[in-house]
């Protein structure tokens, strides 16, 4: 399945489902990470980025309530790419990760997911289903919007950036 295959708003709420869920992990997996790193700031936004998308799963739950989801196994799901639009690509992290490569990380996750979702809206016959499939892309987009204000607070990422948490041997 494809974003274009979604026909009905059962369809639209079971990947709707796993996609927040995954956003509020990646969220809650860099908040941890730059509390580690000593960025407070941005642990704070990627901890309330995490609190909004538990919000949006909570919306789709309770959009689902009462109906019957297609069960899908984590293999059955057809993203455009081997993942949901909002992980993060395997590899993609790494330890000593600076701030702007962090948000530049979950930018792109939140373009993939508004990309997704309005490829839904523009395509699904289910008029109920188009017009969450666009309010969930807005709601992505209200999201980029944010994190690109965030991205202008940090300078570009140097190579040569001095790591806090320098490994050392143990005495």
């Amino acid at each position: 399945m494809t974003t274009t295959a979604i026909t009905t708003l059962d369809q639209l709420l079971a990947y709707a489902h796993v996609l927040e869920q995954e956003a509020v992990e990646r969220y809650q997996e860099l908040a941890e990470q730059m509390q580690v790193h000593h960025q407070p700031q941005l642990a704070e936004l990627f901890q309330t980025m995490a609190r909004v998308e538990g919000q949006h799963v909570d919306r789709v739950e309770a959009l689902a309530d009462g109906r019957t989801l297609p069960r899908l196994a984590p293999w059955d799901y057809r993203w455009a790419d081997l993942e949901s639009p909002e992980r993060v690509p395997i590899g993609a992290e790494q330890y000593g990760m600076q701030p702007r490569q962090a948000l530049e990380l979950v930018l792109a996750g939140e373009e993939r997911a508004q990309a997704f979702f309005a490829a839904v809206a523009a395509s699904c016959p289910d008029p109920v289903a188009r017009t969450l499939a666009a309010e969930l892309a807005e709601e992505e987009q209200q999201h980029a919007a944010l994190l690109q204000d965030w991205l202008r607070r940090y300078p570009s990422a140097t190579e040569d950036a001095p790591d806090l948490d320098e490994p050392r041997a143990q005495d």
